[in-house]
């Protein structure tokens, strides 16, 4: 999927990113149900609980790893996800066109399922790659921030 990308986008790797995301993003949307039909575990009462859950239930789930859950600030909205191990970047080489290293986050379609998937619990998040051991790097680091809760809207015909 990530090499057709690259290959229909002609090595545009930031697009290839937002595209990540999006597919990402669409399918966290619908995977959330199946979370929660698979685990039986109920809603978190807040972003600390939800990490550990995204890390021992979600991505054991589905992906069968763990990551650590680390790095959070001082004001617990945001925090880390390293993962020793990433079954979606095995076997895989970046292009090597000299741009690739510096651009391309092959596994950033897990940013977009962990803002789909969180946005339909009413957490709006940002996520993105901070290091990646496909470029080199010691570890794969993802960082989590939350952006706000999202309040039930209740369309304005409805009442």
């Amino acid at each position: 999927m990530v090499a057709q990308l690259c290959s229909d986008l002609d090595g545009n790797y930031a697009e290839v990113n937002s595209q990540l995301d999006k597919m990402g993003y669409n399918i966290g949307m619908r995977l959330i149900e199946d979370f929660f039909a698979k685990s039986g575990v109920p809603r978190c009462a807040n972003l600390r609980e939800t990490a550990e859950t995204i890390s021992k239930v979600g991505f054991k789930i589905f992906l069968n790893i763990t990551p650590v859950v680390t790095n959070w600030t001082a004001d617990n909205k945001q925090f880390s996800l390293i993962f020793e191990e990433n079954p979606l970047a095995d076997f895989v080489e970046l292009p090597d066109d000299g741009k690739a290293q510096d651009e391309l986050w092959y596994s950033n379609v897990l940013c977009g399922i962990l803002r789909g998937s969180l946005e339909m619990v009413q957490m709006q998040i940002e996520a993105h790659y901070i290091s990646d051991v496909l470029r080199g790097d010691d570890t794969t680091e993802m960082k989590i921030t939350l952006l706000r809760y999202i309040d039930d809207e209740v369309p304005p015909d409805d009442e």
